[in-house]
């Protein structure tokens, strides 16, 4: 059975960084691209990163770009989302899939 379990999220200022973290289990991790989505109350999933299956590509939303950083470590199995930068328009509950699949997500709160 596929699990992805994020954590990291908090509270932070306007500015501030937080380190997201993904446990991946029951699948070959090093074998798939991750992705991290995010969503807010009212408004449609997000797509915010994408990586490769071996780190070596990523890809992110307009709006992150140059403040977030998607990495990972295949031997912990675990995939990561730093986010520098934070502005209150990342406030959301973000969420590490593996295609379809959705982990429990871990909320960020962005406010002064």
């Amino acid at each position: 059975e596929v699990q992805l379990q994020a954590s990291g999220g908090g509270l932070v200022q306007p500015g501030g960084s937080l380190r997201l973290s993904c446990a991946a289990s029951g699948f070959t991790f090093a074998n798939y691209a991750m992705k991290w989505f995010r969503q807010d109350p009212g408004n449609d999933l997000e797509r915010v990163a994408t990586i490769n299956s071996d780190g070596t590509w990523s890809n992110y939303v307009d709006s992150v770009e140059g403040r977030f950083t998607i990495s990972r470590d295949n031997a912990k199995t675990t995939l990561y989302l730093q986010m520098n930068s934070l502005q209150p328009e990342d406030w959301a509950v973000y969420y590490c899939a593996l295609n379809s699949i959705r982990g429990q997500g871990t909320e960020v709160t962005v406010s002064s």
